[in-house]
């Protein structure tokens, strides 16, 4: 699914992107591109980070509990 139109920037590059440690939507902007035309995508781009992160806790907690 494109998630900037402008850029023509799929979330699937943006989960690659965060997966490899982009941490902000700076990281993003300057890595991808996206959220630099119109801004509309900026919101979901940075959901990405959010989901990422609670994932990646979720994932953490869930091996100190092995």
């Amino acid at each position: 699914m494109f998630v900037c139109v402008c850029n023509a920037i799929s979330d699937r590059q943006i989960k690659e992107t965060v997966a490899a440690g982009a941490t902000s939507l700076t990281d993003l902007q300057n890595a991808l591109g996206v959220a630099t035309c119109c801004g509309c995508c900026a919101d979901l781009a940075v959901s990405y980070l959010g989901n990422h992160s609670e994932n990646h806790q979720a994932a953490a907690g869930k091996n100190n509990l092995q």
